[in-house]
């Protein structure tokens, strides 16, 4: 595993690839040849939802496949999502919202294989806040995320936005993951925050936070968002995917295999797979951490249709560029099932 590279400056996003309408010709699809390296960043390649990337690599499907894969740990997907952009990786684990952003800047980006419908996040509440009981309560507190611009930056914009709380009535904090957004609760930067397990798993284990709205299951996904929400995916350029389909198969081929895994698995065998110091040192905890999102997972790597459209809808409440531009995102656009249709049966 490699660090990722560093951030890429606005300027190099001019020169990236994936633009839905571009003054080059596609590249034409290699179907011979030795395969391409694949380079994958993941938005924080130790937390629970993002579990498919590492246990992918620790289970040998990727070798199976014949693939060489290299993942690369940001606990910001923002900037995995640029290093992509700039041709630095092919693809990035994280959420799959981020084609339909992208859409409105005119680049074109697609979940090939869907890791869950739902979030797996929860909004976690400081045990000091007493008296919050509902999003609308966090007026004009300081509520946290992962970092500007991220999904769960998004989805916070657009929770408080349900509440009928604007942007401008509270303090939105990136408050990171992991041990930041641990103390940043703990500490009382931030009254209230989105994050996953293990995170969230620790806080609670700790006494020092509870859930204030749940988006890991699919009832409570539906209850807080008005349907599913796809979200944890592998996704990639168009233009590399339709240049490279013989990767793009074997990908989607490795990560089925992996949510099957998972589907077909108690937590304690998952979590002996993958590395120990992903536990910390507490492997109780991490195992209840992948309860609690194990059935989250697909067990075929399907997005919910619907459940994508719901995206936009629920986007367009939290980010005003999506309010302006609905109307132009194309949400078929922003996924393909074409590779997870041909994985081969178990």
């Amino acid at each position: 595993m490699h660090r990722a590279f560093a951030p890429v400056v606005a300027a190099a996003l001019l020169f990236g690839l994936a633009a839905c309408s571009t003054a080059q010709p596609p590249a034409a699809a290699k179907t011979e040849g030795p395969l391409e390296k694949v380079r994958i960043g993941v938005g924080g390649i130790n937390k629970v939802i993002y579990m498919p990337a590492m246990l992918t690599e620790r289970l040998g499907y990727f070798k199976d496949e014949g693939l060489e894969v290299e993942l690369s740990d940001e606990q910001n997907g923002v900037n995995q999502e640029n290093e992509m952009l700039a041709g630095h990786l092919e693809g990035v684990v994280g959420f799959m919202d981020h084609a339909y952003t992208l859409q409105l800047k005119g680049k074109c980006v697609q979940s090939v294989v869907q890791f869950a419908n739902t979030p797996l996040e929860k909004v976690m509440l400081s045990t000091k806040e007493g008296t919050v009981k509902s999003m609308a309560d966090l007026k004009g507190k300081k509520v946290g995320f992962t970092s500007k611009g991220s999904s769960t930056n998004a989805l916070i914009n657009s929770l408080m936005g349900k509440a009928g709380v604007k942007e401008s009535e509270f303090t939105g904090v990136a408050a990171g993951a992991g041990s930041t957004f641990i103390a940043s609760i703990e500490n009382g930067g931030i009254a209230a925050g989105m994050t996953t397990p293990p995170t969230s798993t620790i806080l609670t284990s700790k006494g020092t936070a509870t859930t204030l709205v749940d988006l890991s299951t699919v009832e409570a996904t539906k209850q807080a968002l008005g349907g599913l929400y796809p979200a944890s995916s592998l996704y990639m350029p168009c233009d590399w995917i339709k240049a490279h389909p013989r990767e793009s198969q074997k990908l989607a081929n490795a990560f089925v295999k992996t949510l099957r895994f998972i589907a077909g698995n108690p937590a304690e065998t998952i979590a002996a797979k993958m590395p120990a110091d992903y536990a910390g040192n507490d492997q109780k905890l991490y195992v209840a951490s992948i309860k609690e999102t194990k059935d989250g997972f697909t067990a075929d790597g399907v997005i919910d249709p619907d459940g994508a459209r719901n995206v936009v809808e629920v986007l367009a409440v939290g980010i005003p560029e999506v309010a302006a531009g609905k109307g132009q995102i194309d949400v078929a656009k922003g996924y393909t099932t074409e590779f997870t249709a041909k994985v081969p049966k178990a």
